[in-house]
């Protein structure tokens, strides 16, 4: 068994745990929290254990929240630790986690110049095998690298480029925006998203560009792509159906928008509605003259979660790249189909 703590409780990290707790080959070690909040209470009764900060023990105390001990002995109890908290902490608190000597998995908020690979379950699964800091890619470029994987494997990729309409905020960031704006995210091209596809698909010629909107459901991701060999839509389409990991939106499905993903993921009854797959718009897909275009959305919140639990097994060097996927998409009952 693979003891995996995680190291905050927040949007991932409570993903990630329930994802942990699922597989045949790992333990949940434990979670961790700073404040005494609605999601401690909640991991404690999910029979987590959970850990604090030295400095928020009282306050744990006071809120009557049963706590095991302190984050540096949940640590030190791991064979790995899953990072989730905020951007540019997980880095930051690897000099503590070398300390004790326990390889860690941090997240796309990170910059990609500090951390020894940059993960992605299938775009480069073997690059991350015994590694001691690995950062699973964002949700964006996690999107991106399993769409274009295949793609090139298949076709050979020319040139590909994509406007990135990301949601404004997270259901539970009420503080974030905009409210009523599309801002240009960043001003300037491009925007950081290509340079992280290629932390994992180095050899892909990508230029991205972002635009930020008022909605807190997911992104969209509007994708050309220029092919080196002849395709036609519907082969595209049958190569993107084989992947676990992307979902075709068929046209008698009736989604046109991504609030009808949503609820067909509360439909089905999926944890917190998650939809922790691409979800490509098969009536979107067009080809051209060895182009591509099409339409996917990314939900934020949760398709990076299986790259978690692959990473764990690839720093472990526990399997291979199809033995952990297949296991990581059967247990957490991967594949949008009724």
């Amino acid at each position: 068994m693979i003891n995996v703590a995680v190291n905050g409780y927040g949007t991932i990290g409570k993903r990630v745990a329930d994802a942990v707790v699922q597989q045949p080959d790992m333990k949940l070690v434990g979670v961790s929290k700073t404040r005494p909040n609605h999601e401690a209470k909640t991991a404690g009764g999910k029979k987590y254990p959970l850990y604090v900060v030295k400095e928020s023990k009282k306050s744990f105390a006071e809120a009557g929240i049963e706590f095991e001990g302190t984050v540096e002995e949940m640590w030190d109890s791991a064979d790995v630790v899953v990072d989730a908290t905020p951007s540019g902490v997980g880095v930051r608190n690897y000099e503590l986690y070398k300390g004790m000597r326990t390889p860690v998995i941090v997240q796309g908020g990170e910059a990609k110049d500090s951390v020894e690979s940059s993960f992605n379950a299938r775009a480069n699964f073997e690059n991350s095998i015994g590694k001691n800091l690995v950062r699973v890619v964002s949700c964006n470029s996690t999107g991106l690298a399993r769409l274009l994987t295949p793609i090139e494997e298949t076709y050979g990729i020319d040139q590909v480029r994509v406007t990135l309409i990301r949601r404004g905020a997270d259901p539970g960031q009420p503080g974030k925006g905009p409210i009523n704006d599309v801002i240009l995210d960043p001003v300037y091209l491009p925007s950081h998203h290509g340079p992280d596809v290629k932390s994992v698909l180095p050899n892909i010629n990508i230029d991205t560009l972002a635009l930020k909107v008022p909605t807190t459901l997911m992104h969209v991701h509007v994708v050309n792509i220029a092919l080196e060999k002849d395709t036609s839509k519907e082969d595209m389409c049958r190569l993107l159906s084989g992947e676990s990991r992307i979902h075709m939106v068929a046209e008698e499905e009736g989604i046109k928008g991504i609030a009808g993903l949503k609820e067909l993921a509360l439909d089905l009854e999926r944890p917190r509605g998650d939809l922790w797959e691409n979800c490509v718009w098969e009536e979107s897909v067009s080809v051209k003259s060895k182009e591509v275009y099409l339409f996917q959305a990314i939900h934020q919140e949760a398709d990076v979660v299986p790259e978690n639990i692959d990473a764990i097994r690839a720093i472990v060097n526990e399997c291979g790249q199809e033995e952990s996927m297949n296991l990581t998409d059967k247990t957490m009952g991967m594949g949008l189909r009724r």
